[in-house]
């Protein structure tokens, strides 16, 4: 009996280490909600392959998540929470973009800030988006000769 306590002691001691390792990682990797961060808001017409926790990036470089997704039931767009570092100040007229990472790899946000003196505030919407290409979409306009496919038309 005593070896079996033993056992499941060192056994619990080797789980809460593992734990604690995946937990370090996670806050050195950046996963998980960033502390004291802001949300904004952004409508796209296709959010294909963007999912709750995708990275949203500035120039390549992390800077938040994406930590809401919704269908807005009038228009028909996705809107997406997105959760920014508290020290990003993004001006007005930024572009929020759904990129891919290459053929296979998944979608993340791309902010490009524009150049106003005007900047967003906590809980405002980016108005300037651009919606995933679909590669279907791409394809089929390769084989038809490059028309636009049906039902392809721009965001209202």
């Amino acid at each position: 009996m005593g070896e079996s306590r033993i056992d499941a002691v060192l056994g619990a001691v080797v789980l809460a280490a593992a734990l604690a390792f995946v937990v370090y990682a996670g806050q050195v990797a950046g996963w998980g909600p960033v502390r004291g961060a802001y949300e904004l808001t952004a409508s796209f017409r296709s959010a294909e392959g963007v999912r709750v926790g995708s990275d949203v990036r500035i120039g390549g470089v992390k800077v938040g998540t994406v930590a809401g997704m919704t269908l807005d039931p009038v228009s028909f767009r996705a809107d997406l929470r997105l959760s920014l570092r508290p020290d990003l100040v993004l001006p007005d007229d930024t572009l929020a973009v759904i990129a891919s990472e290459g053929l296979l790899g998944g979608a993340f946000i791309e902010l490009m800030p524009g150049g106003s003196p005007f900047d967003l505030a906590p809980g405002d919407r980016i108005e300037q988006t651009q919606s995933a290409v679909s590669l279907v979409t791409l394809l089929m306009r390769a084989v038809t000769g490059g028309g636009a496919a049906e039902g392809d038309g721009a965001a209202p």
